[in-house]
């Protein structure tokens, strides 16, 4: 797996155990990248860089999902879902260095790795409608 790949991986665990915590991601994110055996540089530092994005803008990125998650209140999706939505929105928004197709791509495979069976179904649909009507230039 690339380096990236791994750094969203643990951005998304660290997204959902601030979460299901009440904290900021960033202040979970060396303990649980100590748990879970994250000590790449490169890695922790693009984790950071992401976890970092989503607590900075989480009420801009969680209005934009509601937007495009029809019939779905963020409150009453999954955590894992509701994280990686955060993460990809916030990618696909607020990083014009990476193609919305990576971002879409990634978010789809966490959620076929750590969600329930439809989880990526409903990541893939609702990011590429994100994408579509935000960012149609990228």
């Amino acid at each position: 797996m690339r380096k990236r790949s791994i750094a969203r991986q643990c951005a998304v665990q660290v997204l959902y155990t601030a979460d299901i915590n009440g904290k900021k991601a960033a202040d979970v994110l060396d303990s649980v990248a100590e748990i879970e055996g994250y000590t790449d540089r490169d890695v922790i530092d693009f984790a950071r860089r992401l976890v970092s994005l989503v607590d900075d803008r989480r009420q801009e990125i969680d209005k934009i999902i509601s937007e495009f998650a029809s019939n779905w209140p963020i409150d009453r999706m999954g955590v894992v879902d509701r994280n990686i939505l955060r993460l990809g929105t916030a990618e696909l928004i607020f990083l014009d260095d990476i193609p919305p197709k990576v971002s879409i791509n990634e978010a789809v495979e966490i959620a076929k790795r750590f969600g329930d069976d439809d989880a990526y179904k409903f990541v893939n649909g609702v990011l590429d409608r994100i994408r579509k009507e935000k960012c149609p230039t990228k």
